[in-house]
């Protein structure tokens, strides 16, 4: 165990003392990865140092549609496009038909790309990284669902612009309930698909496809949703309902924060209902319900951290132990694959 200042983690650390708050509370214990959230939040808590295991840190196998470097450089591309952009001036928008298509093309790059369980964190509620990953996500859904690459272009060009009707708006919509807010900044929020339609809705360079997802990406099939209150949604342009949704809940925009779990087992809830089965069966195939790193808590009482996921059972990955079934700390190298272990499951994931 070692002493390191919080400004030297890096991410993917395992603390060997819990942190505990100025009030004795445990905000993280022993044990946890270190991920970018948690060392975001204490920083901003101002805790200079923290203990972490010198070594057998989790090797863990982690699968990302883009690596952290690449992903930083599109969100710094689409973030200065988007923050020179002033209403009806969209002189630079089309630089994002560019953008979207080399994401498209980072992604396409890698092996398998389609077989493979992405591991898909919670995050921030940075309004330019949650497009990036938005455009990640609908680019896999819709090459899962056999759509054309001109198809799954316009679709990633949606993403990209989807949200940008809340650069008009001076609201607070960061994890919190959209409907606690006042009546006036309710209506107003759920105006923002109108005011990205219309900003750019005589722009040539941008299909109807990606026009409409900017307009539609909150409508819901069963009339529940806004703007319009629409229950026919074309099935392209609904691609990044399901996606949209997901993403924001996990990053908290427009409504509190969730674990990645929890906005999957929205997805099946609302399956049929509000979104179209066949996309939401789509998405989930490539999406981990317990990202690599999470600690979780298994049914006969062990607990562990996820390891590496298992292909075709996004919900049973390989698990580290690092507790047995009374809760006795176990030394590191004891792993379990939940897919060869039928009569052990998942009970929850730990913070």
């Amino acid at each position: 165990m070692k002493q390191i200042k919080t400004e030297d983690l890096k991410g993917g650390e395992i603390l060997g003392k819990p942190i505990i708050t100025s009030e004795f509370s445990v905000l993280l214990p022993e044990e946890t990865v270190l991920r970018k959230e948690y060392i975001d939040k204490i920083k901003e808590l101002g805790i200079s140092v923290v203990y972490i295991k010198e070594s057998n840190n989790l090797p863990v196998e982690e699968i990302v549609f883009l690596r952290n470097e690449v992903e930083e450089v599109f969100k710094n591309k689409v973030k200065n496009i988007l923050e020179r952009h002033t209403y009806y001036n969209n002189t630079e928008l089309s630089q994002l038909s560019d953008t979207a298509e080399e994401i498209i093309t980072s992604i396409l790059e890698e092996d398998e790309v389609i077989d493979k369980i992405y591991d898909i964190k919670d995050r921030s509620a940075d309004i330019y990284e949650h497009s990036i990953n938005l455009c990640s996500l609908a680019t896999l859904t819709a090459l899962k669902l056999k759509m054309s690459r001109e198809v799954v272009h316009d679709i990633g060009v949606g993403c990209l612009l989807h949200d940008l009707g809340l650069r008009y708006l001076t609201i607070n919509y960061e994890n919190q309930d959209i409907e606690s807010l006042s009546k006036v900044e309710i209506n107003e929020y759920k105006k923002h698909p109108v005011y990205g339609y219309s900003a750019v809705r005589e722009e040539g360079w941008l299909s109807n496809l990606a026009k409409n997802m900017i307009l539609y990406h909150h409508e819901r099939l069963d009339g529940s949703g806004y703007p319009l209150r629409a229950k026919e949604i074309p099935f392209d342009v609904a691609i990044i309902t399901v996606c949209d949704v997901f993403d924001e809940m996990i990053c908290g925009i427009g409504c509190p924060k969730v674990k990645v779990y929890e906005a999957v087992e929205y997805l099946k809830i609302y399956s049929g209902v509000k979104f179209y089965p066949k996309i939401v069966d789509a998405f989930l195939e490539f999406t981990a319900v317990y990202p690599v790193g999470s600690r979780v808590l298994l049914s006969d009482g062990s607990m562990g951290q996820v390891k590496k996921q298992n292909s075709d059972f996004s919900d049973r990955p390989v698990i580290l132990l690092t507790h047995d079934t009374k809760g006795k700390l176990l030394p590191r190298g004891k792993e379990i694959d939940l897919t060869k272990q039928n009569n052990i499951f998942i009970e929850k994931e730990l913070v």
